[in-house]
Protein backbone atom coordinates (compact mmCIF):
# COMPACT_ATOMS: atom_id res chain seq x y z
CA UNK A 1 0.00 0.00 0.00
CA UNK A 2 1.56 3.26 -1.16
CA UNK A 3 0.95 6.37 0.96
CA UNK A 4 -0.42 9.47 -0.76
CA UNK A 5 -0.96 12.30 1.72
CA UNK A 6 -2.73 15.27 0.14
CA UNK A 7 -2.12 17.37 3.24
CA UNK A 8 0.11 20.32 4.13
CA UNK A 9 1.23 18.91 7.48
CA UNK A 10 1.75 15.13 7.40
CA UNK A 11 4.91 14.19 9.30
CA UNK A 12 7.02 12.93 6.39
CA UNK A 13 5.62 14.20 3.11
CA UNK A 14 3.28 17.03 4.07
CA UNK A 15 2.74 19.53 1.28
CA UNK A 16 4.41 17.50 -1.46
CA UNK A 17 1.25 16.21 -3.15
CA UNK A 18 -1.41 18.86 -2.52
CA UNK A 19 -1.43 19.67 -6.23
CA UNK A 20 -3.52 17.19 -8.23
CA UNK A 21 -0.89 16.73 -10.94
CA UNK A 22 1.80 16.02 -8.33
CA UNK A 23 -0.49 13.50 -6.64
CA UNK A 24 -1.11 11.68 -9.92
CA UNK A 25 2.60 11.62 -10.81
CA UNK A 26 3.35 10.12 -7.40
CA UNK A 27 0.56 7.58 -7.80
CA UNK A 28 1.92 6.44 -11.15
CA UNK A 29 5.43 6.14 -9.71
CA UNK A 30 4.25 4.06 -6.76
CA UNK A 31 2.23 1.74 -8.99
CA UNK A 32 5.19 1.22 -11.32
CA UNK A 33 7.35 0.47 -8.28
CA UNK A 34 5.03 -2.28 -7.07
CA UNK A 35 2.15 -0.80 -5.08
CA UNK A 36 -1.23 -2.47 -5.55
CA UNK A 37 -3.19 -0.13 -3.25
CA UNK A 38 -2.94 3.68 -2.99
CA UNK A 39 -3.94 5.08 0.41
CA UNK A 40 -5.21 8.66 0.07
CA UNK A 41 -5.35 10.84 3.18
CA UNK A 42 -6.59 14.40 3.55
CA UNK A 43 -6.05 14.95 7.28
CA UNK A 44 -2.78 14.53 9.15
CA UNK A 45 -2.89 12.23 12.17
CA UNK A 46 0.68 12.87 13.33
CA UNK A 47 1.12 13.61 17.05
CA UNK A 48 -0.16 17.10 17.78
CA UNK A 49 -2.08 17.41 14.52
CA UNK A 50 -5.17 19.58 14.40
CA UNK A 51 -8.44 18.34 12.95
CA UNK A 52 -9.71 19.65 9.61
CA UNK A 53 -13.29 20.31 8.59
CA UNK A 54 -15.31 17.80 6.62
CA UNK A 55 -15.47 20.12 3.62
CA UNK A 56 -11.74 20.75 3.56
CA UNK A 57 -11.02 17.04 3.71
CA UNK A 58 -13.53 16.37 0.92
CA UNK A 59 -11.96 19.10 -1.21
CA UNK A 60 -8.55 17.49 -0.78
CA UNK A 61 -9.34 13.83 -1.37
CA UNK A 62 -12.35 13.45 -3.67
CA UNK A 63 -10.75 14.92 -6.84
CA UNK A 64 -7.65 12.80 -6.23
CA UNK A 65 -9.64 9.59 -5.74
CA UNK A 66 -11.76 10.21 -8.83
CA UNK A 67 -8.74 10.88 -11.01
CA UNK A 68 -6.79 7.88 -9.74
CA UNK A 69 -9.72 5.55 -10.31
CA UNK A 70 -10.32 6.87 -13.83
CA UNK A 71 -6.65 6.76 -14.88
CA UNK A 72 -5.11 3.75 -13.16
CA UNK A 73 -5.94 0.10 -12.59
CA UNK A 74 -5.54 0.01 -8.83
CA UNK A 75 -7.41 -0.07 -5.54
CA UNK A 76 -7.79 3.24 -3.71
CA UNK A 77 -8.00 3.30 0.06
CA UNK A 78 -9.36 6.38 1.82
CA UNK A 79 -7.65 7.22 5.10
CA UNK A 80 -10.39 9.00 7.05
CA UNK A 81 -12.46 8.89 10.24
CA UNK A 82 -15.36 11.01 9.00
CA UNK A 83 -18.62 9.36 7.94
CA UNK A 84 -19.27 11.99 5.26
CA UNK A 85 -15.84 11.46 3.70
CA UNK A 86 -16.27 7.68 3.74
CA UNK A 87 -19.56 7.94 1.87
CA UNK A 88 -18.26 10.45 -0.69
CA UNK A 89 -15.02 8.51 -1.22
CA UNK A 90 -16.95 5.30 -1.86
CA UNK A 91 -19.09 7.13 -4.42
CA UNK A 92 -15.91 8.45 -6.05
CA UNK A 93 -14.53 4.93 -6.44
CA UNK A 94 -12.56 4.14 -3.28
CA UNK A 95 -12.31 0.44 -2.54
CA UNK A 96 -11.18 0.36 1.12
CA UNK A 97 -12.00 2.49 4.18
CA UNK A 98 -8.95 2.94 6.42
CA UNK A 99 -9.85 4.51 9.79
CA UNK A 100 -7.34 5.31 12.53
CA UNK A 101 -10.27 5.65 14.94
CA UNK A 102 -11.63 2.18 14.12
CA UNK A 103 -15.07 3.47 13.04
CA UNK A 104 -15.78 5.04 16.44
CA UNK A 105 -16.53 8.52 15.10
CA UNK A 106 -20.09 9.86 14.77
CA UNK A 107 -21.93 7.81 12.16
CA UNK A 108 -18.74 6.15 10.91
CA UNK A 109 -19.74 2.55 11.58
CA UNK A 110 -23.10 2.99 9.90
CA UNK A 111 -21.59 4.84 6.96
CA UNK A 112 -18.94 2.17 6.46
CA UNK A 113 -21.52 -0.61 6.57
CA UNK A 114 -23.70 1.18 4.02
CA UNK A 115 -20.85 1.35 1.48
CA UNK A 116 -20.27 -2.41 1.50
CA UNK A 117 -16.51 -1.79 1.31
CA UNK A 118 -13.74 -3.55 3.25
CA UNK A 119 -12.59 -1.64 6.31
CA UNK A 120 -9.36 -1.32 8.26
CA UNK A 121 -9.65 -0.75 12.01
CA UNK A 122 -6.68 0.79 13.81
CA UNK A 123 -5.89 0.98 17.50
CA UNK A 124 -5.11 4.42 18.90
CA UNK A 125 -4.81 5.41 22.55
CA UNK A 126 -6.34 8.87 22.87
CA UNK A 127 -6.46 11.37 19.99
CA UNK A 128 -3.73 12.64 17.64
CA UNK A 129 -3.25 15.90 19.54
CA UNK A 130 -2.54 14.14 22.85
CA UNK A 131 -1.84 10.47 22.12
CA UNK A 132 1.91 10.62 22.77
CA UNK A 133 1.65 12.27 26.18
CA UNK A 134 2.83 9.45 28.49
CA UNK A 135 0.79 6.52 27.09
CA UNK A 136 0.49 3.61 29.54
CA UNK A 137 -0.58 -0.03 29.26
CA UNK A 138 -0.54 -2.99 31.61
CA UNK A 139 0.07 -5.32 28.66
CA UNK A 140 0.17 -3.51 25.32
CA UNK A 141 -0.23 -6.60 23.13
CA UNK A 142 -3.22 -7.94 25.06
CA UNK A 143 -4.91 -4.54 25.31
CA UNK A 144 -4.49 -3.75 21.63
CA UNK A 145 -5.73 -7.23 20.71
CA UNK A 146 -8.81 -6.93 22.93
CA UNK A 147 -9.68 -3.53 21.52
CA UNK A 148 -9.39 -4.77 17.95
CA UNK A 149 -11.47 -7.87 18.71
CA UNK A 150 -14.15 -5.61 20.10
CA UNK A 151 -14.17 -3.43 17.01
CA UNK A 152 -14.34 -6.48 14.72
CA UNK A 153 -17.38 -7.62 16.71
CA UNK A 154 -18.91 -4.15 16.37
CA UNK A 155 -18.45 -4.32 12.61
CA UNK A 156 -20.09 -7.73 12.48
CA UNK A 157 -23.05 -6.44 14.47
CA UNK A 158 -23.36 -3.50 12.05
CA UNK A 159 -23.54 -5.84 9.06
CA UNK A 160 -19.93 -5.74 7.89
CA UNK A 161 -18.82 -9.25 7.04
CA UNK A 162 -15.88 -10.61 8.99
CA UNK A 163 -13.96 -11.27 5.76
CA UNK A 164 -14.26 -7.55 4.95
CA UNK A 165 -12.28 -6.45 8.01
CA UNK A 166 -8.56 -5.68 8.40
CA UNK A 167 -6.85 -4.60 11.61
CA UNK A 168 -3.90 -2.31 12.32
CA UNK A 169 -2.10 -2.24 15.70
CA UNK A 170 -1.41 1.48 15.27
CA UNK A 171 2.35 1.87 15.62
CA UNK A 172 3.08 5.29 17.07
CA UNK A 173 -0.52 6.06 17.94
CA UNK A 174 -0.43 6.40 21.70
CA UNK A 175 2.57 4.13 22.20
CA UNK A 176 6.14 4.49 23.44
CA UNK A 177 9.09 2.97 21.61
CA UNK A 178 9.01 -0.08 23.89
CA UNK A 179 5.26 -0.51 23.23
CA UNK A 180 5.88 -0.34 19.48
CA UNK A 181 8.69 -2.89 19.58
CA UNK A 182 6.62 -5.26 21.71
CA UNK A 183 3.76 -5.04 19.23
CA UNK A 184 6.10 -5.64 16.30
CA UNK A 185 7.48 -8.74 18.00
CA UNK A 186 3.96 -10.06 18.55
CA UNK A 187 2.20 -9.43 15.24
CA UNK A 188 1.63 -13.17 15.09
CA UNK A 189 -0.79 -12.85 18.02
CA UNK A 190 -2.95 -10.43 16.03
CA UNK A 191 -3.30 -12.35 12.77
CA UNK A 192 -5.82 -14.74 14.31
CA UNK A 193 -8.20 -11.78 14.85
CA UNK A 194 -8.16 -10.57 11.21
CA UNK A 195 -5.67 -9.90 8.42
CA UNK A 196 -3.16 -7.33 9.62
CA UNK A 197 -2.23 -4.05 7.91
CA UNK A 198 0.99 -2.45 9.14
CA UNK A 199 1.91 1.23 8.99
CA UNK A 200 5.30 2.10 10.44
CA UNK A 201 7.00 3.71 7.47
CA UNK A 202 9.46 6.47 8.46
CA UNK A 203 7.92 6.78 11.92
CA UNK A 204 9.88 7.92 14.95
CA UNK A 205 9.98 4.35 16.26
CA UNK A 206 12.40 3.56 13.41
CA UNK A 207 14.72 6.36 14.50
CA UNK A 208 14.28 5.22 18.09
CA UNK A 209 15.38 1.67 17.27
CA UNK A 210 18.38 3.08 15.41
CA UNK A 211 19.23 5.40 18.29
CA UNK A 212 19.45 8.45 16.06
CA UNK A 213 16.60 10.91 15.53
CA UNK A 214 18.41 12.59 12.63
CA UNK A 215 19.09 9.45 10.61
CA UNK A 216 17.44 8.60 7.31
CA UNK A 217 14.59 6.20 8.11
CA UNK A 218 14.16 4.48 4.75
CA UNK A 219 16.39 1.44 5.31
CA UNK A 220 15.05 0.87 8.80
CA UNK A 221 11.48 1.19 7.53
CA UNK A 222 12.09 -1.36 4.78
CA UNK A 223 13.62 -3.86 7.19
CA UNK A 224 10.73 -3.39 9.62
CA UNK A 225 8.18 -3.87 6.83
CA UNK A 226 9.84 -7.10 5.72
CA UNK A 227 9.94 -8.36 9.30
CA UNK A 228 6.24 -7.59 9.70
CA UNK A 229 5.43 -9.60 6.57
CA UNK A 230 7.56 -12.48 7.85
CA UNK A 231 5.55 -12.39 11.08
CA UNK A 232 2.21 -12.55 9.28
CA UNK A 233 1.19 -9.06 8.11
CA UNK A 234 -0.91 -9.07 4.93
CA UNK A 235 -0.44 -5.43 3.85
CA UNK A 236 2.36 -2.95 4.52
CA UNK A 237 1.57 0.76 4.16
CA UNK A 238 4.75 2.54 3.02
CA UNK A 239 6.19 5.75 1.63
CA UNK A 240 9.12 4.01 -0.08
CA UNK A 241 7.37 1.57 -2.38
CA UNK A 242 10.26 0.70 -4.68
CA UNK A 243 12.69 -0.14 -1.87
CA UNK A 244 10.10 -2.15 0.04
CA UNK A 245 8.93 -4.06 -3.03
CA UNK A 246 12.51 -4.97 -3.93
CA UNK A 247 13.17 -6.27 -0.43
CA UNK A 248 10.00 -8.36 -0.45
CA UNK A 249 10.84 -9.82 -3.87
CA UNK A 250 14.24 -10.95 -2.58
CA UNK A 251 12.62 -12.54 0.47
CA UNK A 252 10.05 -14.27 -1.75
CA UNK A 253 12.81 -15.55 -4.04
CA UNK A 254 14.56 -17.12 -1.07
CA UNK A 255 11.36 -18.55 0.43
CA UNK A 256 9.47 -19.67 -2.68
CA UNK A 257 11.92 -19.80 -5.59
CA UNK A 258 12.71 -17.65 -8.59
CA UNK A 259 9.92 -18.97 -10.81
CA UNK A 260 7.18 -17.80 -8.44
CA UNK A 261 8.81 -14.38 -8.07
CA UNK A 262 9.13 -14.00 -11.84
CA UNK A 263 5.45 -14.78 -12.30
CA UNK A 264 4.47 -12.36 -9.53
CA UNK A 265 6.38 -9.46 -11.09
CA UNK A 266 5.19 -9.85 -14.72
Amino acid sequence: MGILNVTPDSFSDGGQFLDLDAALVQTEAMLKAGATIIDVGGESTRPGADEVTVQRELDRVIPVIGNIVSRFDTIVSIDTSKAEVMTAAAEAGAGILNDVRALQGPGALEAAASTGLPVCLMHMLGAPRTMQKAPEYTNVVNEVAEFLKGRVDACRSAGIAENQVLIDPGFGFGKTLSHNVELLRNIGKLVDIAPVLIGLSRKSMIAGMLGNEETDRVTGSVVAAVECVRRGASIVRVHDVDETAQALRVINAVEFGLDDVALATK
